[in-house]
């Protein structure tokens, strides 16, 4: 069987020259090898080609026979790590609570331990006859959600 830590040494090893980032990586015990990869500025088909050509070259196919496959972190996937709340800072997301509570909202702030999101409500103000829209910036934990993901409105 493939090492995963072999393969991540390699991914990080290449990665560490350029913008890209890794996302996700598997090895399944019939050596499939799935890469996730993202950068700020979007994902290309050449890069992921010159990735997977890269690990090909690290690993040999006489000693482990693999399936290979590199791609870029789905648009509408959830996100998987904190760089990915980092690239969508002031993007419209989706968050799903270990509650089961689904928001929208703005992302405003993203770190170690938790990220922020500006979310807006309509309430009655004591004493208005009209409902008005307020915004409330809402901190969540990590570890109270079940998936954080970006939001595609076409206008």
């Amino acid at each position: 069987m493939i090492d995963k830590n072999k393969v991540n040494q390699i991914i990080t090893n290449y990665l560490a020259e350029t913008s890209y980032y890794l996302v996700d990586l598997n090895v399944s015990n019939d050596n499939h090898i799935g890469i996730e990869i993202d950068s700020f500025d979007g994902v290309s088909i050449d890069f992921c080609v010159e990735l997977n050509k890269h690990i090909e070259s690290q690993i040999d196919r006489e000693t482990e026979d693999y399936e290979l496959e590199v791609s870029s972190a789905g648009l509408t996937e959830p996100f998987k790590v904190l760089k990915q709340y980092e690239k969508n800072l002031g993007n419209e997301v989706e968050v799903l609570t270990k509650q089961g509570k689904k928001l929208s909202g703005i992302l405003q702030e993203a770190n170690e331990e938790h990220f922020v999101l500006m979310v807006e409500k309509t309430e009655k103000p004591e004493g208005s006859k009209r409902k008005v829209t307020v915004q409330e910036n809402l901190i969540f934990n990590y570890s109270d959600i079940k998936y954080t993901k970006y939001i595609i409105r076409f206008k």
